[in-house]
């Protein structure tokens, strides 16, 4: 018991946390990789069902590390690009031992900024979020009663996925 609140006191101390993401760093930059930590800051939370019977959350959230939105003018309006990053999706235990499934979707800070003034682009970033879980995860979500909670800005535990890209100049991948 006690190696195990040692071990489970280590992850939970961020001076860790800061180390094991460095190491990490230098491991992945020997092998010509760039890593970037994307902790998400909370948005929002939206709930709805996988499938038509399993509770699911979509956590709406930010980072600097992902692009900023661009609206591009064309006749009738403006045409949005809204990179995000998406977590692989995480089964956690809920309130009286139910499973449910947490999937992020992490935007821009100032994506977030915009939905926060403006109902219509909470709705755009709402559907950017459940269209990338549907494509990315190959499942089928219950948009029509997919809901915004209120008073909730994340659910779960916050998990920080990794950006890679190549580094000018290093090896090749392997094959």
């Amino acid at each position: 018991r006690a190696l195990f609140a040692e071990y489970a006191a280590e992850l939970t101390d961020p001076e860790q946390r800061r180390v094991y993401e460095e190491e990490v760093a230098a491991l992945e930059r020997e092998r010509g990789m760039e890593v970037r930590f994307v902790h998400p800051a909370a948005g929002y939370v939206l709930r709805t069902s996988q499938a038509g019977s399993r509770r699911c959350y979509i956590n709406v959230c930010s980072n600097p590390h992902v692009g900023e939105p661009q609206a591009r003018v064309e006749p009738g309006g403006h045409r949005w690009a809204l990179p995000y990053s998406l977590a692989p999706g995480r089964e956690e235990l809920g309130r009286g031992g139910r499973r449910r499934l947490i999937y992020d979707v992490v935007f821009h800070p100032a994506a977030l900024r915009l939905a926060a003034r403006s109902l219509p682009f909470r709705r755009l970033l709402s559907d950017t979020a459940l269209e990338a879980v549907e494509r990315h995860c190959a499942v089928q979500l219950d948009r029509a009663n997919a809901a915004v909670l209120r008073g909730t800005k994340y659910k779960g535990v916050p998990q920080a996925p990794v950006i890679r890209t190549p580094l000018p100049g290093g090896p090749p991948p392997p094959p």
